[in-house]
């Protein structure tokens, strides 16, 4: 069944289902529908989480349905995460997708969150049998004249209150980005007096924003600068940002990059790579900088290092985020990682 991003909550309050997917290419708000999915497994005695894939090097669609017949060690119930970024699973994928639905044990979760799904592939039968098997969740950008709203709503959950001029001067700064909106929503919790928060607020807040910046620090690591990006990373933490929203910023970098790479190596110039990407052209630059000191191999090893630290910062692997976070700044920059 289709299910709207804003009404999950509450259809996981009624009864967890044995298969989510949730596409779309907004990060923040895909990465919020599927925190609410993994949550109410948990709470469900789904301690156990295995991630698989797709976009990794030597990935086979035999694991899924191989994790579809193999018990946990630990847990009566897993959750398995699928991980298709392309949005479509092709013919190997759609026929081993049918087939974990037959054969997977009813008290396992299967979480799919995939990139944009085109309207043509909602009518495939691997799609069709997902949404009647469990729940379809379709994220979409929250668009300029919604993103006010959107704003509105995420600082009263924050307990605080805007008023008009700075809501304005807020969108503006955000310009749509909702990862950067999240981040200054926290950086504002911090500055607000009385919780209430004025275009005074935000303009003191720009100044500190100045110091250390998510997506500079992001850019540094695709551009090799290790002490920089180290530097940055670190003022962040200091600043209370989330290590997930880190995360995000450099998993989007390195996915972005393997599937450049991985167009490449299947004979594309990096430009028609890029292109084909949207990367923008004043980014070019850093992208193929980035691409000069990697592999498809070490890109790989990235994104597997990336599963890590999503897991260490949501309680299912070894190791403290922050730690983590450096190894894979360090790693994009073209260091070894500790």
């Amino acid at each position: 069944m289709r299910v709207y991003p804003e009404k999950l909550a509450s259809q996981l309050q009624q009864e967890l289902l044995p298969v989510y997917l949730i596409s779309g290419d907004e990060p923040l708000l895909l990465q919020e529908c599927c925190d609410l999915v993994r949550r109410s497994a948990r709470e469900a005695g789904c301690s156990d989480r295995e991630v698989i894939d797709s976009a990794v090097s030597g990935f086979n669609w035999q694991d899924l349905l191989h994790s579809a017949t193999s018990m946990s060690l630990f847990t009566e119930r897993k959750l398995v995460e699928l991980r298709l970024p392309s949005g479509k699973p092709g013919a190997e994928g759609s026929k081993a997708l049918c087939e974990y639905l037959d054969v997977a044990s009813g008290d396992d979760v299967l979480l799919i969150i995939a990139g944009k799904i085109d309207k043509q592939s909602t009518s495939s039968k691997w799609y069709r049998a997902l949404d009647q098997a469990g729940a379809t969740v379709q994220v979409w950008p929250v668009d300029a004249r919604n993103l006010p709203r959107w704003l509105q709503q995420r600082v009263r959950s924050a307990g605080m209150s805007i008023d008009d001029d700075a809501l304005q001067l807020l969108c503006e700064r955000v310009e749509g980005n909702l990862l950067a909106a999240v981040q200054e929503v926290e950086k504002l919790k911090l500055l607000a007096a009385d919780s209430r928060i004025t275009a005074a607020t935000i303009t003191d807040a720009v100044s500190d924003n100045a110091r250390y910046n998510l997506f500079d620090m992001a850019d540094s690591a695709l551009g090799g600068n290790a002490t920089g990006s180290l530097r940055m990373l670190h003022g962040l933490r200091s600043e209370g940002t989330e290590p997930a929203v880190v995360l995000w910023a450099l998993a989007r970098e390195i996915r972005t990059l393997y599937e450049v790479q991985a167009d490449c190596d299947r004979g594309q110039s990096v430009q028609q790579a890029l292109n084909a990407r949207r990367v923008w052209k004043n980014r070019m630059g850093l992208m193929q900088s980035a691409l000069a000191r990697h592999s498809i191999g070490t890109l790989s090893g990235l994104l597997q290092l990336a599963s890590r630290v999503d897991g260490s910062i949501k309680g299912f692997a070894d190791g403290r985020p922050w730690d983590n976070l450096e190894d894979l700044v360090t790693g994009l920059c073209g260091l070894n990682p500790h």
